[in-house]
């Protein structure tokens, strides 16, 4: 290998180590204030329906602006948007650790997601572009960064048990703030510029989705105690159903929408993304609940419960990495995904058989390791059949569209999940038959919605083109070496 080859490999490897280091960051966000969330209950005045708002304000904008993200993105250049990104998640980090209040604290958990959405598309528009010409390379990138996503959500649980144990909560998000600024000074150097072109952005498009998606879970969450035909609850789910009726008209009318609804017509593209959404619904309600389990049910600490939730993560990497990319070359991506998906609804349902005086070792880990196996088995397919499925000149387009079904799923999942637990018991603080109800409740809809998924995974996903992507991804996987 010559000495510029040599250059050239290495560069493009710390590349992908810092756009790693963002798909950390902005899936970890979603999952390092888990073990954070009593201690911020009790500093923030928080009641339990509006500490789901912690995690929600952070998905609803994340997921809501990760179109215009990936559109602008393609318009202005991925490494330019990439770091406008994460200059935006370091102020709203900073907001956020320093609230003394929930509104504030809401309202820098917004601004972090509204970062984590420019920053997602455009780290995945990033690895295409170092990887594009060196199609063993790009496959074994886009495994590892595939496995990234669930594991570094678990592992943001236990980090966030160590911080919140022996420092504070707020320094969940102040982590943030040494790493925003590294990525930011060595992005020029790392990732390639990339070129602009010439379009307009759809701000009125990625206001009426992102208002949409809002009222819809605040709607859902609110329900239990407004009523479900009560006027709040009519009202906010009218008005999310007429906003997203409007981003839709808008984009079908538009010359330069912010998602050009033919797309969805690429095959398996649609079936990938209801996935992905569906498996974004099952898998955040689990683990949110589980650490509330852990915490107000078996007594564990912020740092214990961080530990617990660590062999989840084991088995995640180990399955994404080495498992999942054998199973898709032997059995395809649709069958993969369907497994992944009934595998993780088995898991669930394993979980919501939790008791009062459970244990850890009974209740909480054998169930929680075949949910863990069920996630990593089904998150690579769907990922891999819907990036392959656009246009390349569509790539941020595409993966803004991948992460908007993963993080809206996560979403809507949430709220749904989290009015039925909290009907059922799961906000009565200190009664643990009462909150082992209401927690049980959760996990077994998490149960039914992972179920859902691979049914619809199995009528919908077809062969023709998710197993050759596929089949990309664990090609390169299996290959040793470093990207």
């Amino acid at each position: 290998m010559s000495d510029p080859e040599r250059r050239s490999r290495t560069r493009r490897g710390w590349g992908l180590a810092v756009i790693a280091a963002a798909q950390f960051m902005v899936i970890m966000d979603t999952s390092i204030i888990g073990v954070a969330l009593p201690e911020m209950q009790a500093d923030l005045g928080f009641s339990p329906e509006g500490l789901s708002w912690v995690f929600n304000a952070y998905v609803v904008a994340f997921g809501g602006l990760l179109l215009l993200g990936g559109r602008l993105s393609d318009l202005l250049g991925a490494r330019r948007v990439f770091g406008a990104g994460w200059a935006v998640l370091l102020v709203g980090s900073v907001l956020a650790g320093a609230a003394g209040t929930a509104g504030w604290e809401l309202a820098g958990r917004a601004v972090q997601g509204a970062g984590a959405a420019l920053i997602a598309p455009a780290a995945l528009t990033l690895l295409m572009m170092l990887f594009g010409s060196e199609p063993g390379e790009r496959t074994r990138a886009l495994a590892l960064y595939g496995a990234a996503a669930p594991a570094c959500g678990t592992a943001g649980v236990f980090l966030g048990g160590v911080i919140t144990e022996y420092l504070s909560w707020p320094w969940v998000f102040y982590l943030n703030v040494p790493i925003a600024l590294i990525v930011l000074a060595v992005t020029p150097v790392l990732m390639p510029a990339g070129g602009a072109r010439r379009g307009s952005v759809d701000v009125a498009g990625a206001l009426t989705v992102t208002a949409g998606l809002g009222l819809a879970v605040y709607g859902i969450v609110r329900a239990p105690d407004a009523g479900l035909v009560s006027a709040e609850t009519l009202l906010s789910l009218g008005g999310a159903i007429l906003l997203l009726a409007a981003f839709v008209a808008l984009q079908a009318r538009r010359r330069e929408p912010l998602m050009r609804l033919g797309i969805l017509r690429a095959p398996d593209l649609a079936a990938a993304n209801v996935a992905q959404l569906l498996l974004g619904a099952a898998w955040i309600p689990m683990w949110f609940f589980l650490n509330l389990y852990l915490q107000q049910v078996l007594g564990y600490t912020a740092f214990p419960s961080g530990a617990a939730l660590l062999p989840m993560t084991i088995v995640i990497m180990i399955g994404m990495i080495a498992l999942a990319p054998r199973l898709i070359a032997r059995f395809g991506a649709p069958a993969t995904t369907v497994g992944g998906l009934a595998t993780l609804a088995a898991g669930m349902g394993w979980l919501a058989l939790v008791r009062p005086d459970g244990s850890f070792w009974v209740d909480v880990l054998p169930a929680s390791l075949v949910a863990a196996l069920g996630m990593s088995m089904a998150f690579i397919p769907t990922l891999g059949t819907a990036l392959s499925a656009a246009r390349p000149e569509e790539g941020g387009l595409a993966s803004g569209i991948v992460n908007t079904s993963y993080q809206i799923g996560s979403a809507l999942g949430l709220a749904a999940i989290t009015a039925v637990a909290t009907s059922l018991g799961a906000d009565a603080l200190g009664d643990l038959p009462a909150l082992t109800g209401g927690y049980s409740a959760a996990f077994t809809g998490a149960a039914v919605i992972a179920a859902v998924g691979a049914l619809v995974a199995a009528l919908t996903l077809g062969r023709r083109t998710a197993v050759p992507a596929a089949r990309r991804v664990a090609a390169g996987a299996d290959r040793p070496g470093p990207p």
